[in-house]
């Protein structure tokens, strides 16, 4: 493969399913469609955790967050093991990022030395909240979210135009001059809550009839499990109206398209820069957002709509308008970076979980590929996993019992087939396969052991929540 610049655009919190190239005829996200149009697009990609911290964190790493102790948003990426940013600097390739990161901090030790107006925790510190796993708190700021939704400007949208600005100043006038190939990182937060959309945006979304309806949108269709159930309840989320529930939904497709405009200066920056003939292109997310799906908002659930994202690459020598139904994860973006650049590769980190993206584009398939997904944070009394193998999802809940779809028959989750006698040999193979690659009752002793370790260093829990009011997101750091 021949080495070549990357371009690597990755947003926040954006499900597949408000993008027109994912099959919503109702969205406007042109620039996306594009790529899509001249690229390839995976039907299956996943985050391995569906929180920022945890999910970014996999996505530099190339492993999953467990193993590097990133169990939460307050538990982040500081460089304490190697990551794609590393690596390439050490090797000489320059590497830059420009806008959300989420680490712990821009410190050199990241190996990412050029960080560029980053958003990361705040103050080092980030959400410790998140950390407190009970049946007790509630957050109800994600209520709020909801009925707060509509047209207006925000911090984030600001940030968001300056990193696209920036973006295309470094492609336009700094990274013609590089003799190597380059990584050029561009994090925006859109489209992240709050659902505050620039006017001009909401109003491409005026009728409702032309959203598409959530699945199992109504109450008397939720699904019900424990965990499930207690996640509604800490956000108070359990009695959103059709109006207001509508009203933020048109919000965060207007997020969508507003995110693909900023999207579309940076990839017409790369054209006029002459750069597109030597320059491969990654999309991503973080993680999705259900929003409305199952009766449930935001992420941290492992039902498609919270753990699938988009996923997009595109180069002068990669296939035009292909899809690819093989399951891939952000582990997979590890492999991905090194090898488009030409950096050298470790037999150790060779023997990460991820593959080549680049691999599967140009006709590698692997139909039973595994995809591996974990979550320890807020909102969740107990630890949940995520094995999706082929067509089959399994969902682990330590202590509670599992579900199981298949998602060839059933895309929309509507069926549980975990206690279905009939699927009892898949439930189990599956189950021994996840026990495999992780010890889920060990796990969630360690996180639980971590989130004490950190809420001791506040004084306790009941300390901490004395003097502590939990902030809906992160700010932007200083323009």
């Amino acid at each position: 493969m021949e080495p070549m610049n990357l371009l690597f655009i990755f947003s926040d919190q954006h499900s597949k399913r408000v993008t027109g190239c994912y099959g919503n005829s109702y969205v406007k996200t042109p620039n996306l469609d594009r790529l899509a149009e001249n690229g390839v697009r995976f039907n299956n990609a996943y985050c391995n955790s569906p929180l920022c911290v945890p999910s970014r964190a996999s996505m530099v790493t190339g492993n999953y967050a467990s193993r590097n102790g990133y169990w939460d948003n307050a538990h982040a990426f500081a460089g304490e093991c190697a990551s794609w940013g590393s690596i390439l600097h050490e090797q000489g390739f320059p590497v830059t990022t420009i806008g959300k990161l989420h680490f712990k901090n821009n410190s050199p030790d990241t190996g990412f030395v050029d960080q560029r107006i980053p958003l990361n925790i705040k103050d080092g510190i980030g959400d410790v909240y998140g950390a407190i796993r009970d049946k007790n708190i509630t957050r109800y700021q994600f209520r709020d979210a909801i009925y707060q939704a509509g047209a207006g400007n925000s911090d984030y949208i600001t940030y968001d135009c300056n990193i696209a600005q920036r973006a295309a100043d470094y492609l336009k006038n700094e990274a013609v001059k590089h003799k190597k190939p380059f990584v050029l990182f561009v994090g925006f937060v859109a489209p992240h809550f709050p659902l505050i959309a620039p006017q001009e945006f909401f109003d491409m979304y005026k009728d409702d009839a032309s959203i598409r309806e959530p699945i199992q949108f109504e109450k008397s269709l939720w699904p019900h499990h424990p965990v499930i159930d207690d996640y509604r309840r800490y956000c108070g989320t359990e009695n959103i109206d059709r109006e207001t529930a509508f009203k933020a939904i048109k919000a965060y497709y207007a997020l969508c398209s507003f995110m693909d405009a900023q999207m579309g200066i940076v990839l017409n920056a790369l054209k006029e820069s002459g750069l597109s003939k030597n320059t491969r292109i990654i999309y991503s997310s973080d993680h999705g957002d259900t929003m409305g799906d199952h009766g449930l908002y935001f992420k941290s659930t492992m039902y498609d709509g919270s753990v699938g994202i988009p996923m997009i690459i595109s180069g002068p020598d990669l296939p035009k308008g292909k899809t690819v139904d093989t399951n891939v994860s952000l582990v997979d973006i590890f492999p991905s970076v090194l090898e488009c650049v030409g950096a050298q590769i470790s037999e150790d980190n060779r023997k990460l979980p991820g593959k080549s993206l680049w691999r599967f584009a140009q006709g590698e398939e692997d139909q039973q590929r595994e995809v591996f997904s974990e979550y320890y944070s807020q909102g969740i009394y107990t630890a949940m996993f995520m094995l999706k193998k082929g067509n089959y999802k399994y969902v682990h809940y330590v202590g509670e019992r599992p579900q199981l779809f298949n998602l060839e028959e059933d895309p929309d989750e509507i069926n549980d087939l975990a206690e279905n006698q009939a699927y009892a040999d898949i439930c189990k193979e599956l189950e021994l396969r996840l026990y495999e690659i992780a010890d889920v009752e060990e796990l969630e002793v360690q996180s639980k052991k971590a989130q004490k370790k950190l809420l001791d260093a506040h004084g306790g829990e009941k300390e901490f929540l004395k003097n502590f009011k939990p902030a809906l997101f992160s700010p932007i750091p200083k323009l």
